[in-house]
């Protein structure tokens, strides 16, 4: 049945999947629809220390967007506000256009979550530790079967889904934990550090299911990490915190980009006289001083070294180390916040107690 025609340079069609059907809605083009998680100045403080300080960001729907930052840079205090277990101290935020604090209930509706520790029964099998998890959201029995055999599918368990939980390996648990975030159809799936402490070639198994999770199920994905290379496989866009802050947020490529095509790395014997010197250089796109070096951000890195020696010792400075490399999302962490992320900054993640059942206020 044709319902009207319409200008589709106008309008935009989204879909909107439900537990029944498919319905599509026409909106017009420029309207802010697409926004799934808004949050304007969110703060909270702890006895007067500010966790998270006044951050507004937007993460559009359908997105991988990642927070990058050390352990301590606000970023699961970030998540807890968002999910609904901690109150913000000042601001606002929503979440599949429900607020964080007047509508929880619905907030949790249209969340999946996957903190950083476990939180398996492992005298479980995997199945029924998806199905309680189903029972929780109130899904039918026919529902919760179909959607169990879908998940375990998506992560590549449906081998393992009766044996008990105690006898997986740290990964299998991990993507059980993912599958059972999916179990009840959110609209965003939140992973809080979701490859912490796994070996490399499983936290790569994991990220290729986040992936395939977030287009087969059209699942948005909020995570958040440490691991430069995690948020460079995985994330469309990269929100940088640090004390609380968004410093920058951008794509991986326009972060790389924003500090030259070469990143020239040096230690001299007066960093303030060369940095002077060096911003009064047009190919100069870039430098900013750290406590013992300089970043200094140019096209074609090789051919500048020699200028920058030629400068120095205009200026009677010493070079005493030089390097030059294409910008990593590491040169980006550095140029914004002055310091590197250090796997010891780690600290042994907080059990995180999640209850996130839709019927609790």
């Amino acid at each position: 049945m044709t319902i009207a025609t319409l200008d589709k340079k106008s309008f935009v069609v989204i879909k909107l999947d439900t537990f029944i059907n498919k319905i599509y809605i026409l909106c017009p083009k420029g309207a802010n629809i697409l926004d799934i998680i808004k949050t304007e100045k969110l703060t909270k403080k702890f006895d007067g220390f500010t966790a998270v300080d006044n951050i507004s960001f937007s993460v559009k729907k359908g997105e991988i967007f990642g927070f990058l930052g050390p352990n301590g840079a606000g970023k699961t205090t970030t998540i807890k506000m968002l999910i609904t277990l901690l109150n913000p101290t000042s601001g606002s935020a929503q979440v599949a256009d429900y607020d964080i604090l007047k509508n929880r209930d619905k907030v949790r509706k249209n969340i999946g979550v996957v903190f950083q520790d476990p939180a398996l029964d492992t005298e479980l099998t995997g199945r029924e530790n998806l199905d309680f998890h189903a029972r929780m959201y109130g899904l039918s029995r026919e529902t919760r079967k179909e959607r169990i055999d879908d998940v375990l599918n998506l992560v590549d368990l449906d081998n393992k889904k009766n044996e008990y939980v105690k006898n997986y390996s740290g990964g299998m648990k991990r993507r059980l934990e993912i599958a059972r975030g999916l179990m009840h159809f959110p609209t965003v799936l939140f992973l809080d550090e979701p490859t912490l402490g796994l070996d490399s070639q499983t936290r790569r198994a994991i990220w290729d299911y986040i992936r395939k999770m977030n287009k087969d199920e059209d699942t948005t994905i909020f995570l958040t990490t440490h691991y430069m290379d995690e948020a460079d496989y995985l994330c469309d866009r990269i929100g940088i915190i640090d004390q609380g802050k968004i410093l920058v947020i951008d794509s991986t490529e326009n972060l790389k980009n924003s500090i030259g095509n070469d990143v020239i790395t040096l230690s001299c014997s007066d960093l303030d006289k060369l940095v002077i010197r060096l911003k009064k250089e047009s190919w100069v796109k870039k430098v900013k001083q750290h406590d013992s070096f300089l970043t200094i951000g140019v096209e074609r890195g090789e051919e500048k070294i020699p200028k920058i020696f030629e400068i120095a010792q205009s200026q009677n400075i010493k070079i005493t180390s030089i390097s030059v490399g294409k910008p990593t999302l590491d040169d980006v962490f550095l140029y914004f916040t002055g310091r590197s992320i250090r796997d010891q900054e780690v600290a042994i993640p907080q059990k995180e107690v999640l209850s996130l059942s839709p019927r609790r206020a």
